[in-house]
């Protein structure tokens, strides 16, 4: 007898049973076929619908909505391809925005935030994780700018977080905007960035000094998440900005 059974996609699918049996009772996969005892037998065709379901479901599309997609009888299977290829596009896009929240926290954790666990959701962003922080003191503590950076900070209120955030965003996107505009690494409009980053540095945290800006800017290319911190600005700005900080820095001799 052809087609599966429910335990048999099950297995395949990386499902339970149980889920099965729901989606056939509420009408979202039902098997094409049954066995003359009455059991399921699901077809090719019901395979592939369960592999749409599980798309969707990894997209985080409630069962309703997903019926109603498998159903619109007016999209063609291009169509829907077309459709999967922007959904998958905009979930990378929310994964790359999860990883700069990382490197938000864990660059705050190296500034050293003073900050209750509600706050630092609140100005770091709903994917922050306090266990990132000691990652960043594990790899920083004891340092000079760590223990400057502890003692300037350590006053530092909600509100003055806010601040530097709102300051490192703007930043963030001169830094952007410069890059896709095609500003050479090594001309002076870069070098006046590159000051305007380590300025920034400075006024909030520790005394960045040219050669510390030198380790920051190769930190920044070796280190893939701060690398795609930068880059969800735009693909390529962490190695730009690190060409434009080592340039910068050499015009002042460091």
């Amino acid at each position: 007898m052809g087609g599966h059974t429910v335990g048999q996609v099950a297995g395949l699918a990386g499902v339970t049973v149980r889920t099965l049996h729901h989606y056939d009772a509420i009408g979202l996969l039902s098997p094409g076929g049954r066995t003359p005892a009455g059991y399921r037998r699901y077809e090719d065709a019901d395979l592939d619908r369960l592999q749409q379901i599980l798309f969707y479901r990894a997209l985080g599309f409630p069962l309703e909505e997903i019926a109603t997609i498998l159903d619109d009888r007016t999209l063609s299977p291009n169509e829907h391809l077309r459709r999967q290829r922007r959904l998958v596009g905009e979930r990378i896009g929310h994964l790359q925005e999860l990883a700069a929240a990382v490197e938000r926290a864990m660059e705050a954790q190296k500034m050293g935030i003073r900050l209750t666990p509600e706050e630092k959701f609140e100005v770091f962003g709903s994917d922050y994780r306090e266990s990132w922080e000691d990652e960043a003191g594990e790899r920083w503590g004891g340092t000079d700018p760590w223990k400057e950076s502890q003692r300037r900070t350590g006053g530092y209120t909600k509100a003055d977080w806010q601040r530097v955030r709102a300051a490192a965003d703007a930043l963030d996107s001169r830094l952007a905007e410069a890059f896709t505009a095609g500003v050479p690494a090594g001309s002076e409009q870069a070098a006046a960035l590159a000051e305007e980053h380590r300025g920034h540095i400075t006024r909030h945290f520790y005394t960045c000094h040219h050669a510390i800006h030198r380790g920051l800017a190769e930190m920044y290319v070796a280190d893939p998440r701060f690398t795609a911190a930068y880059d969800r600005l735009a693909p390529g700005l962490a190695r730009w900005l690190h060409d434009a900080i080592l340039a910068n820095a050499e015009r002042h001799g460091a």
